[in-house]
């Protein structure tokens, strides 16, 4: 008879789960025991981070849940930070970990004086704070249905991580009857009286403003029809990036950033919010100067009266609820309308750049001539990701990755890994020095795991070139910023991969358009020096 433990795997695998990040340990070798039997690809991280990030990568591109497979204690722990980036940009994401013997929980050195291996006091604590639900199973019968809940809320809700911690007895318990997959409930929907109010709002409209966010990367034709008929300019977040493509005639870009897309919030008399919680990380400044009625489709109805009040709150998933809203408007008889003018220019913006973000402008567009349109780029915390969220055009939703919410360096490594294995597609990881030492272990796991293009652009200033900046311009002497750097060319090559440092942006140019077709991982270390 078969334990719970290996009917885990029969129902994820049931499920449609197709990869498993993951650290086996002693505490879940029985989570592991039945893997080799089943059709579920499990890929080996060097750290339970890493394990995490990448699960975070590869639900993005792939459009379903990244799935983890944890030890007790430390494992979870060492995961929590990752865990917590998947949570602030609203990833899907199934941690399962092992947990101390029932018998055993609670009963540590406070209590008792005694101290088990991997022990925690209360595991779900851990990660209550950074996922959408945290639980233990007390029986194996407590399985399946947690997987159930799950998959559940992942389909219906806000999309994010869920954490079930199952004992190492519960593993071992006999399962007599496979475990079967519950089908998950459809996505809500907006009622049609709001679907009216909202068509209300754009018959009035003669500047409206489309904000799109992570939320909306399923619904990117509804979108495109809605701009194109109601004259509506389009702004992405950074997890909405690429919805539109890049050369639509209604695509702003991601522009919120900056001082120009702040004065086109302020310019518009009516602004359409779709799957974005508007957050400050996006904007880089408390709020937008938004003065015209908000219309927000939200499938978080937590959202609809925060600090942007709605006027009209449509609760649901965005494609049916935008092909509703489409329909109601030629039922009404709305005038086509062409794209209204922005205050602002793209000569405009681009003379505004400081010095800094000039010279990453030069770097961008080597890498957008050198690589094809349809890379997947991660970006990690690094001076050069921040200014790729605005200078960086992308043509299609998730393409490009970056730890915006959260802000977690050494995300973009092991991103790129479960991107690529969730993709098939070439993948572009932008990081930098300090961002890199992070995870850089992961350098393994790329080498052993991935057949397809990884290229990896090491953004190299030998410093954390953001924090130096923000000392300096506080006033305060910096300190602990100015790092010592291991010769990454010759790391990289001890690890396997191909490292290059070109001292040119043609030799940049060069090496991006060699590597990215070139299966296998590459490293490219590129200075500030080298461009100018």
């Amino acid at each position: 008879m078969k334990n719970a433990g290996e009917r885990l795997v029969e129902l994820l695998e049931a499920y449609g789960v197709e990869l498993i990040f993951g650290i086996p340990g002693a505490h879940n070798l029985e989570m592991y025991r039945g893997l080799a039997a089943s059709s579920i690809r499990h890929v080996l991280a060097r750290h339970e981070q890493g394990a995490a990030f990448a699960a975070d990568g590869y639900a993005r591109v792939a459009g379903r849940p990244g799935v983890c497979f944890l030890i007790t204690g430390p494992g979870v722990a060492n995961a929590t930070a990752a865990i917590g980036q998947a949570y602030s940009d609203s990833v899907p994401m199934l941690v399962i970990s092992s947990a101390c013997d029932r018998d055993t929980l609670g009963k540590g050195p406070v209590s008792l004086g005694r101290g088990f291996l991997h022990e925690c006091r209360d595991q779900t604590l851990l990660t209550a704070g950074v996922t959408a639900w945290s639980v233990m199973a007390q029986t194996a019968d407590d399985i399946p249905h947690a997987i159930a809940k799950a998959f559940a809320l992942f389909a219906q809700e806000r999309p994010r991580p869920v954490h079930l911690s199952i004992p190492m007895d519960v593993l071992k318990e006999p399962v007599a009857e496979p475990w079967s997959p519950v089908p998950p409930p459809e996505k809500h929907t907006a009622g049609p009286q709001a679907i009216s109010a909202a068509v209300h709002h754009l018959a009035a409209a003669t500047k409206p403003l489309i904000i799109v966010g992570g939320g909306a990367v399923g619904a990117a034709p509804e979108i495109r029809a809605l701009a194109e008929r109601t004259g509506a300019l389009v702004a992405s977040t950074v997890a909405g990036k690429g919805i539109l493509p890049a050369d639509h005639p209604h695509n702003v870009g991601s522009i919120l950033c900056l001082k120009e897309g702040w004065a086109l919030a302020e310019a518009a008399d009516l602004v359409i919010a779709i799957g974005t919680e508007l957050a400050e990380t996006d904007f880089w400044r408390a709020s937008l100067p938004i003065k015209a009625p908000i219309i927000r489709m939200d499938i978080d109805p937590t959202k609809i009266a925060d600090s942007y009040p709605a006027a009209v709150g449509l609760i649901g998933d965005a494609a049916p609820d935008l092909r509703a809203l489409l329909a109601e408007i030629e039922t009404q008889k709305l005038p086509h309308r062409a794209a209204w003018e922005p205050p602002f220019t793209k000569a405009d913006m681009r003379s505004a750049l400081a010095p800094l973000q000039q010279t990453h402008e030069l770097v961008w567009q080597t890498v957008t001539a050198a690589i094809p349109a349809d890379t997947i780029i991660t970006a990690d915390m690094t001076q050069l990701g921040y200014s790729g969220n605005y200078l960086m055009p992308r043509s299609r939703p998730n393409q490009w990755l970056h730890p915006t919410g959260f802000g977690t360096l050494g995300y973009a490594l092991p991103a790129a890994i479960g991107a690529a294995l969730g993709s098939g597609q070439p993948v572009l990881c932008v990081i930098g020095d300090a961002g890199l030492l992070f995870t850089v272990a992961e350098l393994a796991t790329a080498v052993e795991e991935i057949c397809s293009p990884l290229v990896i652009l090491l953004w190299n200033n030998s410093a954390l070139g953001e924090i130096r900046d923000n000392m300096v311009d506080a006033g305060i002497s910096p300190v602990g910023v100015i790092a010592r750097n291991p010769d990454y060319i010759a790391l990289a090559r001890a690890f396997g991969c191909v490292g290059i440092a070109p001292t040119s942006l043609a030799g940049l140019h060069a090496a991006l358009a060699q590597a990215i077709t070139r299966p296998g991982v590459t490293l490219i270390e590129m200075t500030p020096e080298a461009v100018n």
